[in-house]
């Protein structure tokens, strides 16, 4: 990812934190809201729009350019064995992904039955591995970026893997749930321009993440979100064709 676009996606953060609409940056500017979308969802925007929606915003440029540099030093993915380190143990893994989550020490607490010497002695071994900074008086950093991702088919993602059917046991009839399975025939191009609008909606997903993690533990809920999409022939249909696919594994 190109720094031009760290620095796009940070400045739709920070717009974010001040309640800043797109409709107000089109005024500040001279856009249309409709331009100034498309040129956020794209992160195609030049230096010098960028800067010109600062000073329009009373945003400083270093805020964005820290934010980068801090970032850019902070693991975006650990190693196989590190991986395997932390899902061996439940507790250890339970607590690393609490940490993920923006969860506090006084809120590990209060959800699980571990008690104080036992969360402490599990974000010290997450301190070792370099997951997360443990701090004075029971406060840890995370030193993650914010395109931290678990290695594909590594050891945690098999775990999920494991446990994906229970991910799949619900209706998914709530008003915050949603579940679609579709089937298409597709060209190349059109499968490419498929997978950058996934990685687009996982940003916006991570963007959500950070931007209500000052919120109370009880108004954030827990929530995953699984997208994926490969070329598949359901394995029924594979003795009706003339010429069976190959299959990508």
């Amino acid at each position: 990812m190109s720094q031009a676009m760290l620095l796009v996606d940070q400045l739709k953060r920070v717009l974010k934190a001040r309640d800043i609409t797109y409709a107000q940056v089109a005024v500040m500017i001279g856009m249309s809201e409709a331009s100034v979308k498309r040129m956020f969802a794209s992160r195609n925007m030049t230096l010098e729009r960028l800067d010109a929606i600062c000073v329009a915003a009373g945003i400083e440029f270093n805020e964005l350019t820290e934010h980068f540099d801090r970032d850019q030093s902070r693991l975006a993915r650990l190693t196989a064995k590190q991986e395997q380190e932390v899902v061996g143990d439940p507790q250890l893994f339970l607590v690393a992904l609490s940490a993920l989550n923006l969860m506090r020490f006084d809120d590990m607490r209060a959800a699980y039955q571990l008690d104080d010497a036992e969360i402490v002695r599990l974000l010290a071994r997450l301190d070792r591995i370099g997951f997360l900074q443990l701090l004075p008086n029971n406060r840890f950093r995370l030193n993650v970026s914010r395109t931290f991702s678990w290695i594909p088919n590594g050891p945690i993602m098999q775990a999920f893997k494991e446990n994906v059917a229970d991910f799949f046991a619900s209706e998914f009839s709530q008003p915050e749930e949603s579940l679609a399975l579709l089937n298409a025939r597709l060209s190349t191009a059109s499968r490419l321009a498929l997978v950058e609008k996934l990685k687009r909606v996982a940003r916006e997903f991570s963007e959500a993440h950070y931007a209500d993690a000052h919120l109370p533990l009880a108004e954030r809920e827990p929530v995953s979100l699984l997208l994926a999409t490969r070329t598949w022939h359901i394995k029924p249909m594979l003795p009706l064709m003339r010429k069976p696919p190959t299959r990508r594994k």
